[in-house]
């Protein structure tokens, strides 16, 4: 469903993606780890077809993103860390403005829009500005209208910071079902409880460069992600 080929993001002269490559399977939750400055939001952007890299291919879907950006755009949903919303709109206008932009119908987008603001307990919310929501409220608005076009691959940059943990277990039990039915899933997250219970499968890196990828046993071992993750960062 998502892969990055050899890929390499430079700032300036300093690499902040080294010659990466992960490659994420239809049906698997694929939790992406590091510290701050690691890499890990340069390569979501990367995959999202907001940043241009030097080298190195992804391909979503099987199509490139450099070569076909809206059609890869078509399939995916991205939840930033921090939302960035029209706020000048209502959150029904915003939602209503995305199932336009992907094409979905007057019924469907109903349908879906109520049965996760119901979910999320924002349906009473939605007729009100967007300035006048809280950074949870704007969250879970943001996680609403990724879900309503039903992408074949979610790209999520800490979705659980700013949800409250009835929220976050909601969005763990959403992303679950999604890859049971055939989508993916590819989030970073500082949160490796969460990773190391979630994820199928998981992807460390450091300085822009990955240093262990595998499936969650493959990677913790006898251990805990935490302590590999720590381990390897000292190395």
């Amino acid at each position: 469903m998502l892969r990055i080929e050899h890929l390499t993001k430079k700032y300036d002269d300093k690499k902040a993606v080294d010659d990466l490559s992960i490659h994420i399977l239809p049906g698997e939750i694929y939790g992406f780890i590091g510290h701050n400055g690691a890499g890990k939001t340069t390569t979501i952007k990367a995959c999202c077809g907001i940043l241009r890299f030097e080298s190195g291919e992804i391909y979503i879907d099987g199509t490139s993103v450099k070569e076909n950006p809206i059609e890869c755009k078509s399939k995916i949903a991205y939840i930033p860390d921090n939302p960035d919303l029209y706020d000048f709109m209502s959150g029904i206008q915003y939602l209503n403005f995305i199932s336009d932009i992907f094409g979905v119908s007057t019924s469907l987008r109903q349908e879906r829009i109520k049965k996760y603001a119901e979910l999320f307990e924002l349906y009473n919310d939605l007729s009100q500005p967007i300035s006048s929501y809280s950074h949870g409220m704007k969250q879970k608005l943001a996680i609403i209208s990724a879900l309503i076009h039903e992408p074949k691959l979610i790209i999520m940059d800490e979705p659980f910071v700013g949800l409250d943990p009835k929220a976050s277990h909601l969005l763990k039990e959403i992303m679950r079902e999604i890859c049971n039915k055939g989508g993916s899933i590819f989030f970073s997250t500082h949160v490796l409880e969460v990773a190391e219970k979630l994820c199928d499968k998981v992807a460390i890196i450091k300085g822009g460069r990955l240093i262990k990828s595998g499936t969650m046993p493959e990677v913790k071992g006898d251990s805990s992600l935490e302590n590999v993750f720590l381990e390897l960062e000292e190395e």
